[in-house]
C-alpha cells in the first residue's frame, strides 16, 4: 500500500493584499477613498478565504472611515479648514 501525504498549502488572497495596503495607506493619505475600498476588499476576502487578514483589512478600513469623520469634524469647527501644526 502506498500512503499519499497532502500537504495543506495555504494560499493569501490578492484581494486580502489589496485591502490590508488600502487599509495601511489609508491612515496616511486618502481615508475618504482608501477607507472604503479596504472594506469592500476585506469583505470579498472573507467570502472567499475566510483569512484573519481579511478581517484586519475591515478593521483598518472602517478605522480610515472613522479618522476620515474626525477630520471633517475638525475641518467644520475651524471654518472649514484643517491644519496641522508642527512645532
Amino acid at each position: 500500500m502506498t500512503s499519499y501525504t497532502t500537504s495543506k498549502t495555504s494560499r493569501t488572497s490578492g484581494l486580502a493584499i489589496a485591502g490590508l495596503v488600502c487599509g495601511i495607506v489609508g491612515l496616511f493619505i486618502l481615508p475618504i477613498i482608501l477607507g472604503p475600498l479596504a472594506v469592500i476588499f476585506g469583505v470579498m476576502a472573507l467570502r472567499q478565504t475566510g483569512s484573519v487578514m481579511a478581517k484586519w483589512d475591515i478593521g483598518l478600513g472602517v478605522v480610515d472611515i472613522i479618522l476620515m469623520i474626525v477630520m471633517f469634524v475638525v475641518a467644520a469647527n475651524n471654518g472649514g479648514s484643517f491644519t496641522w501644526h508642527m512645532g
